[in-house]
């Protein structure tokens, strides 16, 4: 089989690859400050917990439960 005019697969992927890369290009993410963040989540959860009391622990995972079930309900699961 002949070329038909249009795009050959070869060509076709070359042009989808490097839209690709170019998209990829424009939302590159700063790399200092991907690890900065990243360290900080690493770091956030242990040492809010030590801050808190025992109640305040309590109250913030009745809080998240409650969120979370509520959610499920609006989805069609049954809370119980």
């Amino acid at each position: 089989m002949g070329n038909r005019g249009g795009l050959g697969w070869k060509q076709l992927s070359k042009k989808v690859v490097s839209w690709h890369v170019c998209d990829m290009a424009k939302t590159k993410k700063n790399a200092a400050a991907v690890a900065l963040g990243r360290l900080g989540g690493l770091r956030g959860g242990k040492a809010r917990a030590k801050k808190l009391t025992a109640e305040q622990r309590t109250e913030s995972a009745r809080t998240a439960a409650v969120a979370r079930w509520s959610r499920a309900a609006k989805k069609g699961r049954k809370s119980s």
